[in-house]
């Protein structure tokens, strides 16, 4: 969404018209409407992006609760994003917040966008008197289509076996590259399979490093953070699917320092560590994890993957720490 920045609560004239309130946000710089976008013969961007950046901020908004009520092209705003197109809301003037949507709910505003989206595509063709894309009921369509498997990728349940740890590395990674994170995770057991449950959101730039440190006292740099606090997710995945009872994040991140993190470092021989800092280490060391998991076909497990990174990777690498003085 587009930045607030304050608000007028007394009755004021607009145009005319008379206003209880009124909301003041920040001009979005570089910003294009989608009538610029569709509307030039030469496009700044390729039209499948202005429906996968509609499609991501649709679910943006529905994981923090938000139902839109009149999503449509002409209320969002669209910004140059490496080749591809980001989508900002800018008029929310029906928009409601909710603890959490209902299936339902995000199923109302998606119809509502189709269908805005659809006539606002044949109106810039009316006006323009040529197509601008090819077929608008196609174009709404898979918006709602990138929407729901977007969704899917986020928000449904996985079920794997015990030993297939490799599987929530996996998940955890398509996230990330969505640039999506897990608030938690939960593990429900049928049997001899493991349900996993996720709970997504979007996060802040930092969010990584501050966590990481609050929890275990790491200070770690930003992508090296997000690594560390993936496999502590993943730990505490395997407390509560071994029978263990589930045990807070805090409770969990103490394990998980003296358990996993501080023996796996202890673990490196003493000439080389000056090689890598220790959070960056531990990041390579699930890297060599992570290939050699896919290589086998199952998790090879922390140990094996430990002495393979020291002899394949750490043993050949340049010292990177400076000498002191």
């Amino acid at each position: 969404m587009v930045e607030a920045i304050g608000t007028v609560s007394e009755r004021v004239a607009l145009d005319g018209e008379e206003l209880d309130s009124i909301l003041i946000t920040r001009t979005l710089e570089f910003a294009l409407p989608y009538r610029l976008i569709l509307g030039r013969r030469m496009l700044p961007a390729p039209e499948t992006t202005i429906r996968a950046a509609l499609a991501e901020l649709l679910v943006r908004i529905h994981l923090a609760g938000f139902f839109w009520g009149d999503c449509s092209l002409s209320n969002a705003l669209f910004r140059r994003d490496a080749g591809a197109l980001s989508a900002y809301l800018v008029d929310a003037e029906t928009g409601e917040l909710h603890e959490r949507l209902s299936d339902g709910q995000r199923g109302h505003d998606l119809a509502i966008a189709e269908e805005n989206i659809a006539g606002e595509l044949y109106d810039l063709s009316a006006e323009l008197e040529r197509d601008v894309v090819e077929d608008p009921f196609a174009f709404a369509a898979d918006v709602v289509d990138r929407y729901e498997r977007l969704w899917a990728e986020l928000t449904l349940d996985e079920v794997f076996a015990p030993g297939e740890g490799q599987k929530l590395e996996e998940r955890l990674r398509r996230l990330n590259d969505l640039g999506f994170d897990v608030e938690e995770t939960e593990l429900l057991r049928h049997g001899d399979v493991v349900r996993l449950r996720l709970h997504s959101k979007v996060v802040e730039p930092g969010h990584h490093r501050r966590r990481l440190l609050r929890l275990t006292g790491l200070d770690a740099q930003e992508n090296q953070a997000r690594r560390l606090l993936n496999d502590l997710t993943r730990y505490k995945a395997s407390l509560e699917r071994t029978g263990d009872a589930p045990v807070s994040d805090a409770a969990a991140a103490g394990r998980w320092l003296s358990e996993v993190f501080e023996p796996t470092i202890a673990a490196i021989p003493p000439e080389l560590r000056g090689k890598r800092a220790a959070a960056e280490i531990f990041h390579e060391i699930l890297e060599h994890r992570w290939f050699l998991s896919e290589r086998a076909g199952r998790d090879v497990g922390l140990k094996k993957a430990i002495e393979a990174y020291i002899e394949q990777v750490l043993r050949t690498a340049p010292d990177e720490q400076l000498p002191t003085a």
